[in-house]
């Protein structure tokens, strides 16, 4: 039935043998596979499902119909001595009608003798020895090999030749001490392995001999000394040095070259030997200047380090070029010379500034050629090896062959006489040529004084010409090159008794200036001398001015000022009091006088006689007074009379002509019905006004003038309050015992005339003002007023009546005094108290008033001036 187990495997169960490393395939049994009559077949074939111990090195193959067989698998290989000795196989098999059948093989594994077998190494390749030169005979390798039956082993090495033994145990000796320069490099050698049974396996052993560095190299150049020229382009190739070493034999040494010594300038290829350039190498500068050899020490070595090693010493010279031209510093040379210069004089030596820095002789020799430039036939090159430059023509800056030539640049061409080799140094180096520029300066002498021009120099000058005004020019020319500047000067005669210089002239231009009013009165010719000078000569001329007339005087009468009193009957035609006045003008003729009363008479009753054409005229009375009538109602006359100079003058020129007007001021007093005709002189009083100017630098004056004030006024209040209780008990003044008649008092002005000895003219307004030197006065100074002489002061006292009773008890002037001389004293002293009409007040001037006369009571006695 399905599912039962049968005897389906026929030959089974048995045992069986295999020797070990069978080889794959190899039959171990045969058995078969029965199957009944209803069964169509096997399903499943005979299979081992099972082994013990386990193992794949056996299958079961097909040997065709039913008949199978078990081989071996080759995976593993049998080994008796390492593997079990016995296998059971467990072999199943099933027909298609589901019968099946398991049965065991018995495989038992038998021992074959085989050959002997290398260990380690030595079985899986070739095994290599090196060995060292010079090592004494040594054990070198130790040959690992079995038996797998362990019998004894017998080594051997072939071929016996060879300088190597092996020994009983396996071991390989060397039979002498190998030189690797003379010994071959390489061994073959065979070891053999044989079993007692004369079984025997072989392999090879290859020994290589190592060479080892006992031999130092040495050079193959022989050369020593090398030369090169300077200034090598940096990799120039200066020699190839070459050694060699013998541990190398024929081969190419591996060696290493070096440069010992210090320098710089040369460097080796370490691998080639290849000495170069790698620095500029200049033969002209130190320390090559001097010593132009350069010594290497050049080394050579078989490592990199710690290796034998040879040195050699080489000398490379160098050699000089013409590398460099001929220099000179500086390049450009500046020079000063005198327009006056002799030819012959020697300039410069362009030698002392040039060189050649070339070391050979023969290569730093240079001349001096080609001296060319504007000019350069004035000058010339004493040789072209000495380099002086000479002058041999002339150079006047006057001469009409070099007109004002101040510079001339010349160019001197300074070259080798080697030919130049320059390109090393200077690869763009175009010219060879040095040119030298020379800029020779011709330094102006001072050879001619100024010359005046157009002398002689005459100028005529009205007398009123502004100060400040230009009267002429002088000028003077310089034949010098170029033209020195011209400076003019006064140096002698500009001065007057009143001023030390009254003309200016320009520095620069030569014009002639007024600084002071000219006077033809005074002076009717200025002679002085100028000067001009070119800072180093000096030329003078004399000039003359003539001052020309002009009317610019005014008539000066005296008195100017007068009082007088008339009688209100005085007849008409009567010569008053027998008054004149007497004219003077420094530029006019005296008949040139026309009087003429200008301000105060009023309805005409006063006029001079004459009227005109003479220096002195009389006032008369013209007319009557008419008070009654109420006519004349004024009782005091201030008469204004002006007195011209133009009675000479035609009417047509009287437009033109320069006309000046003196003023007198006159004070008429008309005495009502007169009781006695007694004429007195009346008393005056003198008032002084003063100004004081303040000046902006003077700023202290004002402030010290404030500050004494102030103290002044403390100590009077002071001393008012110490004297107030003795005023209060003592009277001022004692009463008179009788009334006296009222006495009448003239107050009378003198004029104090300040002498302004100076001029000078304001800065802030421009205008001209006098001065006073020694008290420091000022007034604004009229432009036709010239500077007045010093009046005489004079100042008169009071008059008294005939009783001779005063306040004070003083004596009145005697009756007896003459008439005329009281009204010339009058006359004098009120000419002073007034200006001329049309005047006002001058800064620095006294000023002057009037004062009207004052009536006292009768008992109270002649009043103190006002």
């Amino acid at each position: 039935s399905a599912g039962r187990r049968s005897q389906l495997l026929k030959g089974l169960p048995a045992t069986s043998t295999v020797e070990e490393n069978s080889a794959a395939g190899v039959a171990v049994y045969n058995f078969n596979v029965t199957v009944s009559l209803a069964s169509e077949g096997v399903a499943i074939l005979p299979t081992i499902v099972n082994s013990n111990p386990l193992t794949e090195a056996f299958d079961i193959e097909l040997k065709g119909g039913l008949e199978f067989r078990v081989i071996t698998t080759g995976n593993p290989v049998l080994d008796y001595e390492t593997m079990p000795k016995s296998f059971d196989l467990q072999i199943f098999v099933e027909d298609t009608t589901g019968r099946t059948d398991l049965n065991i093989l018995t495989i038992q594994v038998t021992d074959k003798n085989e050959h002997p077998v290398f260990r380690g190494n030595m079985a899986i390749q070739t095994v290599t020895i090196h060995v060292l030169e010079r090592r004494p005979p040594e054990r070198i390798y130790q040959v690992d090999a079995a038996d797998p039956e362990n019998a004894k082993l017998k080594y051997s090495l072939l071929p016996a030749t060879a300088p190597f033994s092996i020994s009983e145990s396996g071991a390989i000796f060397s039979t002498k001490e190998f030189d690797y320069e003379k010994d071959p490099h390489c061994y073959f050698l065979n070891v053999t392995v044989t079993d007692p049974d004369g079984l025997n396996s072989t392999r090879t052993v290859n020994i290589n001999i190592i060479n080892i560095n006992d031999e130092s190299p040495y050079f193959t150049t022989k050369q020593r000394i090398y030369r090169i020229p300077e200034e090598q382009s940096p990799g120039t190739i200066v020699a190839n040095i070459t050694a060699k070493d013998p541990d190398d034999e024929d081969s190419p040494s591996r060696l290493f070259y070096s440069i010992q010594s210090s320098d710089r300038h040369f460097s080796i290829n370490p691998a080639t030997g290849v000495l170069q350039v790698t620095r500029r190498i200049d033969r002209d500068a130190l320390p090559l200047r001097l010593h132009p050899n350069i010594s290497l020490m050049v080394r050579v070595e078989d490592g990199p380090s710690s290796g034998r090693a040879s040195e050699m010493e080489i000398t490379i010279v160098i050699d000089d070029v013409n590398d460099n031209p001929p220099e000179c510093n500086p390049s450009a040379f500046r020079k000063e010379v005198n327009e006056n210069t002799a030819p012959g004089t020697f300039l410069v030596d362009l030698r002392n500034y040039c060189k050649d820095i070339d070391a050979d002789p023969s290569n730093n020799q240079f001349i001096f050629t080609g001296l060319s430039g504007f000019g350069s036939n004035n000058f010339a090159l004493e040789s072209t090896v000495s380099g002086r430059l000479v002058m041999t023509g002339t150079i006047d800056l006057e001469s009409p062959a070099n007109p004002g030539v101040e510079v001339y640049t010349l160019t001197v061409r300074v070259q080798d006489i080697a030919h130049p080799n320059y390109s090393s140094k200077y690869p763009f180096y175009i010219s060879f040529d040095n040119i030298i520029y020379i800029y020779i300066r011709i330094k102006p002498v001072n050879e001619f004084f100024p010359v005046f021009n157009n002398l002689p120099y005459v100028f005529s000058v009205s007398e009123i010409t502004k100060v400040g005004s230009s009267i002429g020019r002088v000028h003077a020319t310089d034949k010098d090159w170029p033209p020195n500047v011209i400076t003019y000067s006064i140096v002698a005669g500009a001065g007057t008794r009143d001023y030390t210089n009254i003309f200016w002239i320009s520095p620069t231009k030569g014009d002639v200036k007024i600084l002071a009013r000219l006077d033809y009165e005074t002076t009717q010719k200025h002679i002085f001398t100028v000067q001009a000078s070119d800072q180093e000569k000096s030329t003078t001329a004399s000039v003359t001015v003539n001052v020309l007339e002009v009317n610019d005087e005014e008539p000066v009468c005296s008195p100017n000022f007068f009082s007088l009193q008339i009688p209100v009957n005085l007849a008409v035609g009567t010569n008053i009091n027998g008054f004149r006045i007497e004219c003077q003008d420094r530029d006019s003729d005296p008949r040139s006088f026309r009087y003429f009363i200008n301000e105060g008479n009023e309805n005409s009753h006063f006029a001079f006689s004459p009227s005109a054409g003479s220096n002195t005229s009389h006032l008369i009375l013209a007319s009557r007074f008419d008070y009654e009538s109420g006519l004349d109602t004024n009782w005091i006359y201030s008469l204004c009379v002006h007195i011209t100079d133009d009675n000479l003058v035609s009417a047509r020129d009287k437009t033109t002509h320069l006309i000046k007007t003196g003023t007198v001021t006159l004070s008429i007093r008309v005495i009502p019905n007169p009781t006695t005709a007694t004429t007195t002189t009346p008393g005056f009083t003198v008032v002084t006004r003063r100004e004081n100017l303040y000046s902006p630098s003077a700023w202290y004056v004002p402030f010290a003038v404030t500050l004494g004030a102030v103290l002044l006024l403390g100590l009077l209040a002071h001393l008012g309050l110490l004297l107030l209780p003795c005023l209060r008990c003592t009277p001022l003044i004692n009463a008179p015992e009788k009334k006296k008649p009222k006495k009448e008092v003239v107050v009378t002005m003198t004029k104090l005339n300040t002498v302004f000895d100076g001029e000078a003219r304001d800065p802030v307004t421009g205008r001209m003002y006098e001065f006073n030197t020694r008290s420091g006065a000022r007034r604004w100074k009229k432009s036709n007023e010239p500077l007045q002489p010093m009046l005489a002061m004079q100042v008169m006292s009071s008059a008294t009546e005939n009783s001779g009773q005063g306040v004070d008890g003083a004596e009145a002037p005697s009756k007896k005094e003459p008439s005329e001389k009281r009204k010339e004293l009058t006359a004098a002293t009120k000419s002073a108290a007034k200006p001329s009409a049309g005047q006002s007040e001058t800064v620095g001037q006294a000023g002057l008033r009037l004062q009207k006369k004052k009536e006292e009571p009768e008992d109270g006695g002649l009043s103190s001036p006002a």
